[in-house]
């Protein structure tokens, strides 16, 4: 923020989960509800990094906020406050490339299929795992995480980020995505 005035005013509006003057109880909550037959798969959030390479394409199912894939605006979202909620697919052999975000924790829940997910520091440390079916791994800010499919079927993940509207994450230096603009 550059200046205070901006940032009181920032801080005097109602958050997002606030009850709307004069609506319901009924009509408020159902403004809290994202119902799964109401949501697409958005194969286009990411698709800068698809047309660089086809292994990159994967998809997402917004819910809670935007996310922090680049998309700015989701009228089909509930608006968010402290986190993004979505779901994520990453058909079998394909990747989400190594990303890092500097101001979030970032969650991933595998609902169903095989992840092999890869965590590296930027001094170079490196640690895998496989994920399937219910497990999950949190990674913290400053972290590079890569998301790889090993399975032969679609795999399926939450996806939670720690704040309303992350910071766009990069990707290594010596990476491909690194020079591409969104």
């Amino acid at each position: 923020m550059s200046d205070l005035s901006e940032q009181k005013s920032i801080d005097n509006e109602q958050p997002s989960w606030a009850r709307p003057d004069g609506a319901s109880f009924e009509e408020w909550m159902t403004t809290r509800v994202a119902r799964f037959s109401t949501r697409k798969y958005d194969w286009n959030a990411l698709k800068f990094q698809a047309d660089y390479d086809p292994k990159f394409r994967r998809a997402q199912m917004r819910y809670i906020g935007t996310g922090g894939t680049g998309v700015s605006t989701d009228m089909n979202t509930i608006p968010s406050e402290n986190f993004t909620f979505s779901t994520m697919v990453i058909p079998a052999g394909h990747e989400g490339p190594p990303h890092l975000h500097i101001d979030v924790e970032e969650v991933f829940f595998v609902l169903r299929g095989k992840l092999k997910v890869v965590l590296t520091t930027p001094e170079g440390e490196r640690y895998e795992t496989i994920l399937t079916d219910r497990d999950v791994v949190s990674v913290p800010p400053g972290v590079y995480r890569e998301e790889i499919n090993v399975g032969d079927e679609d795999a399926l993940m939450c996806v939670m980020l720690g704040s309303k509207k992350p910071i766009t994450p990069t990707y290594p230096a010596d990476h491909p995505l690194a020079k591409i603009k969104r």
